[in-house]
């Protein structure tokens, strides 16, 4: 490669000047042609990701989560559980499959032996489902509300809505089945929702004070990830 005169060169976002030969700049300019080459070596060696102001970072993998069960009486390390067997009968089945696709997420929920012609307000919450129903957390939120409390979930439409949430509100047919499909605008990576929770309301609530919220909770199925190790689904 030949050389290249220092006093005409082109330094950081392109823009390109006459520099006078005095030793003080050509030192400085040496310096930061030093400086950048070593910041690109590195640079190039790193995984190539989503770029952010020209420095790369590391590739981060969203996961598939999926849920299913028969629901039952709760125990401590059930994993498809009942609270209110007259509106969540006892051996009803859910399955619920959340699936990245690019930088959104497709979740599907699909229900059988609910009750017949009825709606259920659905959602993603935070924790694994326990014997209580409060195990499972507030709602998952990927921008998380930052007034809610474990006393007071989030009321906040900015972020109790169903583009910052998993909603997965349904209503069965005549035979107590039932599906519902929504996309959201973001994957699950470092974080994720551990379980779906049906609630006792025919339809979440969406105005101010009250957004996100459906009454008691009645059943609830723990997710898990798919296909990848030491990922906690916890948000």
């Amino acid at each position: 490669m030949g050389k290249i005169s220092i006093s005409h060169q082109c330094y950081l976002m392109g823009t390109c000047e006459r520099l006078s030969e005095q030793p003080g700049i050509v030192r400085t300019l040496m310096h930061r042609r030093f400086t950048v080459v070593i910041v690109t070596a590195v640079a190039a060696l790193m995984p190539t990701a989503c770029a952010y102001k020209g420095l790369s970072m590391p590739a981060v993998t969203a996961v598939v989560l999926h849920g299913e069960g028969a629901l039952a009486a709760p125990t401590p390390s059930s994993t498809a559980d009942t609270y209110n067997p007259a509106l969540a009968p006892i051996g009803a089945r859910l399955t619920a499959n959340m699936n990245p696709s690019g930088e959104t997420t497709i979740a599907e929920l699909a229900v059988s032996g609910m009750l017949p012609n009825r709606g259920y307000a659905v959602h993603a919450h935070t924790n694994a489902c326990g014997d209580k129903p409060a195990a499972a957390g507030p709602h998952y939120q990927n921008r998380v509300d930052p007034a809610a409390t474990p006393q007071k979930p989030s009321t906040n439409p900015e972020y109790a809505n169903p583009r910052n949430e998993v909603w997965l509100d349904l209503r069965t047919d005549a035979t107590g089945a039932g599906t519902a499909r929504t996309t959201v605008p973001f994957v699950f990576a470092d974080r994720g929702p551990g379980s779906i929770v049906v609630h006792e309301a025919e339809q979440t609530a969406t105005g101010p004070g009250d957004a996100g919220t459906a009454g008691a909770r009645i059943a609830c199925i723990t997710l898990a990830a798919v296909g990848r190790q030491g990922f906690h689904p916890l948000g």
